[in-house]
C-alpha cells in the first residue's frame, strides 16, 4: 500500500490532458495485479475526475489495469481502453466501464501502446462530443 501510495503521487505529476479530461498512461514497476490495481485505485482518488492506464512488466508477460473515474465513463470506458493496449501487446482483456484489466505477452511493443492512449481518449471524447 505505501509503494502504491508514492508511486501514486509522482505518477499524477505526468497526467497530461486531453479535451479537457486528464489521461495518465504509464509503465510501472508493480508487476502483479493486485499492486497494480492499488495503485490505480490511488491514483484515481488524487486525480479525482480522469482516465488512468497504468502497465507492468514481468519477464514475457505484460499486465494492464485501466481505470476511469465515474464522472467520465459514459464518454470514455476503461473496456475499450485496456483492449486497446492489449491489443498492441499481443493480449486481450475486459472489465467494466470504470474498471478493466488485460494481460499480453509482447513487452517491447508497450512503450508504443501507451503513447497511444491520449489520442484513443481525444477520439472517444471526439465521438461523443459530436465532432
Amino acid at each position: 500500500a505505501r509503494l502504491a501510495s508514492q508511486t501514486g503521487s509522482d505518477l499524477v505529476d505526468k497526467a497530461v490532458e486531453v479535451g479537457g479530461v486528464r489521461v495518465l498512461a504509464e509503465q510501472v514497476d508493480a508487476a502483479d495485479a493486485k499492486a497494480l490495481r492499488n495503485t490505480l485505485d490511488q491514483l484515481k482518488n488524487k486525480l479525482g475526475s480522469g482516465v488512468i492506464v497504468l502497465a507492468g512488466v514481468d519477464g514475457e508477460k505484460v499486465r494492464i489495469v485501466a481505470g476511469v473515474t465515474s464522472d467520465l465513463t459514459d464518454r470514455v470506458r476503461a473496456g475499450d481502453m485496456v483492449n486497446r493496449v492489449a491489443e498492441r501487446v499481443g493480449g486481450r482483456g475486459g472489465g467494466r466501464a470504470d474498471f478493466a484489466q488485460a494481460g499480453g505477452n509482447d513487452p517491447s511493443r508497450l512503450g508504443d501502446a501507451l503513447g497511444a492512449v491520449s489520442g484513443w481518449v481525444g477520439e472517444a471524447l471526439g465521438e461523443t462530443a459530436g465532432n
